[in-house]
């Protein structure tokens, strides 16, 4: 092989170096747009990866809104029917209340009726007598109302007293040079420092004795007062008494004095045991009755004039209903007519209960026959003035009446048969005609 030439060397290593740094050009370049090829293919592998969490949460925000929306709307339907339910139970519960509200009305309706339409019988099964030993007072008497000043109050204890102090001997001296100066000494301020404790005990317990000094003052102050007060409490308390026994006697003395007059047919005795008696006589509160009597001892005639109440003190209501569609509770007026029969049977009515009533209540026979009135007071519509219009009229002898069996009776019936006047119409407020009849 041929020898080159020292240029055709440097030539040929340049050539050489240029070769190779060719292909290393080349091979970085391919190693390079490798590298660029796995950085791409990264960068789409990630911006799959994004693309697809970006999807995935779309999916999910979508699925999460889907259900709330179902669940919003599974809550709506769950709050309505439990609205639609509450309304009906509140319906429910509103019917139950209206209907109960009528049932309430009707059945406090037909116990007034009830009471009206049997106020006779509701007397024939009582002793009208009235034993007036029965009307004698006792005095009732409240116990004392005052026992917190009955505990006498506590006295404060006495403070304890400190302990005298004692005399503390001094320590001895020691040594032998001024002993005897050294000891008196101490000698001396041993007894000044227990004089001083002396005087500290003295000025302590003179304090200790002027507290309880003065709680005993407070004390004795305190006593004295409750004793006082409970004095005047008790002062009181008997002059209660006393008044209360006062008028418990001066009522039994009352009574002593009506007995003995009756006993004489006295004339305000006699007014005063029919009043008695007929106080005792207990109405309805919707039909009450008044009594004014007058007693006339020549004849042993009892006049008398009762009060009933005006027509349209009576309910005028047949029935309560409830209408559904207005949601009203609405009433049934009565007719006429049997507001007409209910009242002028409750007005004859109250007047044979008078008769009966007193009649069974003078066991002593005092009272030998009553002319009796019964009416009411309203407005007269001429005079716009109050004014008394009779409804019946009759008068019954004791010796007659007392055979009836008013159990088995029709009062208008009775009442014919005693030949009392009686109003056609008193609901109307028609008087009865009482020429004939004998009247107070």
């Amino acid at each position: 092989m041929a020898r080159r030439g020292f240029f055709a060397e440097l030539n040929h290593q340049a050539k050489l170096a240029q070769r190779d740094a060719d292909r290393r050009k080349r091979a970085a370049a391919r190693e390079h747009e490798q590298t660029m090829r796995q950085v791409v293919k990264a960068l789409a592998s990630e911006e799959k990866a994004i693309a697809a969490a970006q999807k995935a949460a779309e999916t999910l925000q979508k699925q999460l809104e889907r259900a709330k929306e179902s669940e919003r709307k599974r809550l709506e339907k769950e709050a309505e029917r439990e609205r639609k339910e509450l309304e009906k139970q509140a319906k429910a519960a509103h019917l139950a209340t209206m209907e109960a509200t009528v049932q309430e009305k009707n059945a406090g309706l037909a116990e007034t009726f009830d009471a009206i339409d049997s106020l006779l019988v509701a007397t024939l099964d009582v002793d009208d007598y009235v034993d007036l030993d029965s009307l004698r007072a006792t005095p009732d008497h409240p116990p004392f109302d005052r026992p917190d000043l009955e505990t006498p109050t506590l006295a404060a204890r006495n403070l304890p007293l400190p302990n005298e102090p004692k005399f503390v001997d001094p320590e001895p001296v020691k040594g032998f040079l001024g002993r005897k100066k050294k000891a008196a000494r101490a000698l001396e301020q041993a007894t000044a420092a227990h004089e001083e404790k002396l005087r500290e005990w003295n000025d302590r317990v003179d304090q200790i004795r002027q507290q309880d000094q003065r709680a005993a003052d407070g004390h004795a102050a305190a006593e004295a007062k409750r004793t006082a007060a409970l004095a005047k409490a008790r002062d009181q308390y008997a002059k209660e008494c006393s008044q209360r026994d006062f008028e418990a006697a001066e009522h039994n003395a009352s009574i002593d004095q009506l007995h003995t007059n009756l006993g004489y047919g006295d004339t305000e005795a006699v007014q005063e045991y029919v009043s008695i008696v007929l106080s005792n006589s207990a109405y309805p509160d919707e039909f009450q009755v008044e009594h004014q009597p007058n007693f006339e001892p020549t004849t042993a005639e009892l006049q008398l004039r009762v009060l009933v109440p005006p027509p349209d003190t009576v309910p005028g209501i047949k029935a309560y209903k409830y209408t559904k569609a207005s949601d009203e509770i609405t009433s049934t007026a009565l007719t006429q007519e049997a507001r007409k029969d209910r009242y002028s049977e409750a007005v004859n009515q109250v007047s044979l209960r008078t008769l009966h009533e007193i009649f069974e209540a003078d066991r002593r026979g005092l009272i030998k026959s009553i002319s009796l009135e019964v009416g009411t007071e309203t407005l007269d519509p001429a005079t716009g003035l109050n004014t008394y219009v009779p409804f019946v009229a009759t008068a019954a002898d004791r010796d007659t009446f007392i055979t009836f069996d008013l159990s088995a009776v029709v009062p208008s019936a009775t009442l014919a048969h005693l030949g009392a006047s009686v109003s056609k119409n008193p609901l109307g407020r028609v008087p009865a005609t009482i020429g004939g009849v004998r009247r107070s």
